[in-house]
């Protein structure tokens, strides 16, 4: 039985969540010039994030393409060429044929959706991590050093359970939001809008546009693991 797009989605984002987080701690280590301790409570953390925002992401996708298509059906040069000679034999052919239209990259939809991914898309998904990885990190901050290296956090620490809402203060998480915000907004913009580009240009489909998305969020999620994920 064949996998549905999201669920093919959601474990694309795990694995890609977890090499961007193993690299980051890897290269971390090697940094700071000390020992190797991966920590998987910061593993579980961000992956976890990945997982909570792939379906909003997906439709957000399928929303900019249902709204502003990439391609749109365009007459043939074969159909053209036969138009103007007005052979209705040939153009009859040509449709027997599927050649008597072709997709063409709808130029203007490309540029709105990638400015409205770029702005309205990036400001979203900046504060959605930004809330959610302050606000888990002082929720999950009263396991032990010991726990973190293990899974020994998933059965929660000293009676508080694996994640304690007590000890978050969300008024902390939203002025570091705030804090952060342009910071990672702005690396995303010198990366990002290519990104963008060669999915609304060259991919068709949103299950390929969050493949290649997933793979460039390697290189991103490295970024963030390493200097905004504090």
């Amino acid at each position: 039985m064949a996998l549905s797009p999201m669920t093919v989605a959601l474990i694309q984002a795990a694995v890609i969540g977890t090499i961007s987080n193993i690299i980051a701690q890897v290269i971390a280590a090697q940094r700071d010039n000390k020992p190797l301790n991966l920590n998987l409570l910061s593993l579980f953390q961000y992956v976890l994030f990945g997982l909570v925002n792939t379906p909003p992401n997906i439709l957000w996708q399928e929303f900019l393409e249902s709204t502003f298509p990439s391609y749109h059906p365009s007459p043939t040069p074969e159909a053209v060429a036969s138009a103007s000679k007005g052979s209705e034999d040939e153009l009859d052919a040509e449709a027997r044929e599927g050649r008597l239209v072709e997709p063409r990259l709808n130029k203007a939809n490309t540029v709105i959706k990638t400015v409205l991914d770029q702005t309205v898309g990036a400001f979203i998904n900046t504060v959605l991590y930004s809330m959610f990885m302050h606000g888990i990190q002082m929720g999950m901050a009263h396991h032990s050093a010991e726990a973190q290296t293990g899974l020994g956090f998933l059965l929660g620490s000293a009676g508080k359970g694996v994640v304690n809402y007590e000890n978050v203060d969300w008024r902390i998480v939203w002025e570091r939001t705030k804090g952060g915000f342009w910071g990672i907004v702005k690396a995303g913009w010198k990366f990002w809008p290519f990104v963008s580009l060669v999915n609304f240009a060259f991919l068709t489909s949103v299950q390929a546009r969050n493949l290649v998305g997933g793979l460039a969020g390697i290189g991103w999620g490295i970024y963030i693991n390493l200097f905004a994920g504090n």
